[in-house]
């Protein structure tokens, strides 16, 4: 089960980290501290995690086998995946600091660093993270509600099947993410497998049922909403 932070509570951290036992001692100190931590020691391996599961937050080491760091936040923007990143890394290279930050990270911590200094980045980082509000603007004519789960365009509810509205609650709660072919399996189709042309098929009698293009397809990966332009 996918899991989305909602201020406070358990939050979902993916740790990039080759060195076994400072990787194993960041895992069980995150995890004493509440969170929930998946632990990569292969950029390859990180990569092909971050494709199909979200996170709330990413500590990503920049030399590591595989795909570095820095490599992997490039390869996960090109597929419109923008995580809060925290990089780790006993490289000074000003060169890689400053590619860092031009690639949106929000902090950098030079090894070795104590654990707790790590949580603090961390607690900062989440509390400027809030619950989405009730009613998501999606376009210039579409809004979503949250808890109530409604589709309103002009105001007016929309209505939709029960399969499409699983569909587009799994866009909206990641909306400016690519939802991947098999997050719709996981989380709308749990019941029975579904092909990839299955799921094309219907997210396609949705989007000519919906009033404006509000769905973009990711070639070969899945669909998105983005976040209306202000």
């Amino acid at each position: 089960m996918l899991l989305f932070f909602q201020g406070g509570g358990e939050v979902k951290i993916l740790l990039l980290e080759d060195d076994v036992l400072l990787g194993e001692a960041i895992e069980k100190y995150l995890t004493v501290t509440g969170h929930l931590v998946e632990l990569c020691k292969h950029g390859d391996k990180a990569y092909a995690v971050l494709q199909h599961t979200r996170y709330d937050l990413l500590v990503l080491d920049i030399n590591v086998p595989g795909l570095d760091g820095l490599t992997l936040l490039e390869k996960l923007h090109a597929l419109k995946i923008q995580t809060p990143t925290i990089f780790i890394s006993a490289l000074v290279d000003i060169e890689d600091i400053s590619r860092a930050y031009d690639l949106g990270c929000y902090d950098y911590l030079k090894k070795p660093f104590h654990l707790k200094e790590l949580v603090i980045k961390i607690d900062k980082i989440l509390q400027g993270r809030h619950m989405p509000t009730e009613h998501l603007r999606l376009s210039e004519n579409y809004n979503y509600h949250m808890e109530e789960s409604i589709l309103r365009f002009q105001g007016e509810v929309q209505i939709l099947s029960s399969r499409r509205q699983q569909i587009i609650r799994l866009l909206v709660s990641n909306r400016s993410r690519v939802v991947s072919y098999d997050m719709f399996r996981e989380l709308v189709w749990s019941d029975s497998y579904v092909d990839d042309a299955t799921i094309r098929a219907e997210v396609n009698r949705l989007k000519k049922s919906l009033k404006e293009d509000i769905i973009l397809n990711v070639r070969s990966i899945g669909y998105m909403i983005d976040r209306p332009k202000e």
